[in-house]
């Protein structure tokens, strides 16, 4: 039997945006509900006073955060979730104990996307020296539709000579869709390990991690989580279990609670993920809203806030495309964050300029406009937008 869930209705009136901006740009930064804004208001009241701050309080809230990460992407272990402060810093963890994986061997490569984020590229560049490896990119297909090409020759690319896969469930740029589940399982049939940036999808996108198991996962908290700059979360898997943090923390310790016992310095690590939490992951103000943000998204759901993206959308893209601007094949395409290729003879840039003019926000990058809808854009938004885009080209 098919449960069919109930349709997400604008969710605008929640947020704080003016009435005449029509933010269209979730994928470089997500607004703050008023929800999240209270919390963080909150917060910093009651820092004012720290009279009752015990120890508890350092431990509790990051707690509940990472519970709701868990939920969020369908984990049932939040012993596996850590506090980071972004991409680099979860991507770090992976390089620094990539000398521990089985197997690994010089002459090896770490596999890439094209057009990567820096974060899920710059952190490769050490590691690989240091253990003989190599960097090899699987550069996006030259004609449209891209999707359906890429993905296959991205699993034709995994071989016994990877020894590192590190791949998003959607382009940060494009939109374009990855079978994560599949270049999972061709992942683990070759022995590498699996590295996912989620940043520009969860949040917006049902993510499953019993089905696409990936030995590690990171997802910034500004974006498509509408939290705090700065903060995000990762999971890390048991190929990690006894790995090399960052940062040798003290809060990263067993019995770390116990203030008054500190100085009897422990050997030991808190199992699992907790040795990579960044150091201060309590942050009194940043944690209040990353669980309003996380309780608020799960209240909403991954899935229905991708098929109101897609809803908002469709008509709108049907609409460009008649006058010369492309997108991926719905099947390769997310909803929420959409590449709109342009004409060649408009100048993005430019476009984007009066856009703006306009008070329509969206991004350049590439030769392509990013289009990030979510819960607080409505029809009125999507129809100033294709209007402004029209007039401009």
């Amino acid at each position: 039997m098919t449960t069919t869930i109930p349709s997400l209705t604008c969710q605008k009136d929640l947020f704080s945006l003016p009435a005449d901006l029509h933010y269209i740009n979730c994928a470089t930064r997500g607004p703050f509900s008023c929800a999240v804004e209270r919390a963080g208001v909150n917060a910093i009241q009651q820092q004012t006073n720290p009279f009752s701050l015990t120890a508890t309080h350092f431990f509790e809230q990051p707690t509940r955060v990472r519970q709701l990460f868990a939920q969020l992407i369908n984990g049932d272990d939040p012993d596996r979730i850590a506090v980071i402060p972004s991409v680099s810093y979860g991507m770090g963890v992976v390089a620094r104990n990539l000398h521990r994986k089985p197997g690994l061997a010089r002459g090896q490569h770490i596999l890439l996307t094209d057009t990567e984020f820096p974060s899920d590229v710059y952190a490769w560049e050490r590691v690989c020296a240091e253990l003989g490896l190599s960097i090899q990119t699987v550069p996006m297909p030259a004609d449209m539709p891209r999707g359906a090409t890429w993905n296959e020759q991205l699993l034709e690319a995994i071989t016994p000579q990877t020894a590192l896969v590190v791949v998003p469930p959607v382009h940060w740029m494009y939109g374009i869709r990855f079978d994560l589940e599949a270049i999972g399982q061709r992942a683990r049939a070759v022995g590498a390990w699996f590295a996912v940036d989620a940043t520009q999808s969860i949040g917006a996108m049902p993510f499953d991690l019993g089905r696409v198991r990936p030995d590690a996962l990171v997802c910034v908290g500004y974006k498509w989580l509408m939290g705090p700059y700065s903060t995000g979360l990762a999971y890390y898997g048991e190929a990690f279990d006894d790995g090399i943090p960052l940062e040798e923390t003290w809060m990263g310790r067993l019995n770390s609670e116990q203030f008054h016992r500190l100085t009897e310095y422990q050997p030991e690590y808190r199992p699992k993920a907790f040795r990579y939490n960044v150091g201060e992951q309590s942050h009194f103000i940043h944690m209040p809203m990353l669980e309003a943000a996380l309780a608020q998204l799960l209240d909403w759901q991954p899935e229905r806030i991708q098929n109101y993206a897609r809803d908002l959308m469709t008509d709108a893209l049907t609409d460009l495309q008649t006058v010369g601007c492309r997108v991926e094949d719905d099947p390769w395409r997310s909803h929420h964050l959409l590449g709109l290729w342009l004409p060649d003879h408009a100048d993005p840039v430019v476009v984007q300029q009066a856009l703006l003019a306009r008070k329509v926000s969206v991004s350049v990058r590439g030769r392509a406009l990013r289009i990030s809808p979510n819960v607080y854009n409505d029809e009125r938004d999507v129809a100033m937008f294709v209007e402004a885009l029209k007039a401009s080209l």
